[in-house]
């Protein structure tokens, strides 16, 4: 399974007096954060399903916990707008994006094409030392794996997959799957917990990896294309057996 360059920071607000847009004051002051800061909290919040889809993003709320101004927090749901992981509509404020079934299926598609792109380049182009890293990320989905810690697992496949971007060399394709990583991220979190997938998906990228380090370009283009194929089926088996069911899926939950 699998599952970025932000903009330019942007300069925190300077002090101002207490108002309306600022968090309440408190008994102690909580040291200055920047837009930054704020920005990897709440998307990491985001990614971990700590803030669920269609939950609603308050600015007071938001900027009273993260310890920034309104005017920072609004700053904030803009770029996580334009990375797809916040909705804002005019006059009714932001909400955390739901990736719909039909859509999370079709990302899984344009993401093997890409993906298997940069396995393809990864053989040819990574270096001794970039091979020894991809194989010490699969070392610890493997660990993780027998002590059936799933997220860790889901963790470390995010981490694995990464590295073999960045063994690419390839800026294009790389920049297209973040956004494309971004907006599923929700849905990876449930197909991993599915009966008999943890194996077949470490067999997968194990394929993967030693397809690399044997610097075998089809191979390793053919391993990323069967892996997230499997991953696409999987995903759309599960949502059709939850329908059939009655029930929603849960797009938050780990794996």
């Amino acid at each position: 399974m699998t599952d970025s360059t932000p903009p330019p920071p942007v300069p925190a607000d300077r002090p101002a007096a207490p108002s309306t847009s600022d968090p309440p004051a408190t008994g102690r002051r909580a040291p200055a954060r920047s837009a930054d800061e704020a920005y990897d909290q709440l998307r990491q919040e985001i990614y971990r399903g700590e803030l669920m889809p269609n939950e609603r993003l308050i600015e007071i709320e938001l900027a009273n916990r993260l310890g920034v101004t309104r005017a920072v927090v609004r700053t904030v749901l803009v770029r996580l707008g334009q990375d797809g992981l916040v909705v804002l509509t005019p006059n009714r404020g932001a909400h955390v994006r739901l990736v719909s079934e039909e859509e999370a299926v079709e990302i899984l598609q344009v993401r093997a094409v890409l993906e298997a792109l940069t396995a393809r380049q990864a053989a040819l182009h990574a270096t001794a030392r970039e091979i020894a890293m991809i194989r010490r990320a699969l070392d610890r989905m493997a660990r993780k794996l027998d002590s059936d810690d799933l997220l860790g697992y889901s963790e470390g496949n995010a981490k694995l997959h990464a590295a073999i971007i960045a063994a690419a060399r390839h800026e294009t394709a790389a920049r297209l799957i973040t956004g494309l990583r971004a907006q599923l991220v929700r849905f990876q979190y449930r197909t991993i917990l599915v009966p008999d997938r943890p194996a077949k998906s470490f067999a997968e990228h194990t394929a993967i990896v030693e397809a690399i380090a044997a610097r075998d370009p089809d191979a390793a283009e053919v391993a990323m294309r069967r892996h997230l194929g499997h991953v696409e089926s999987t995903l759309a088996n599960t949502a059709t057996a939850i329908r059939r069911r009655g029930g929603r899926p849960d797009p938050t939950r780990p794996g």
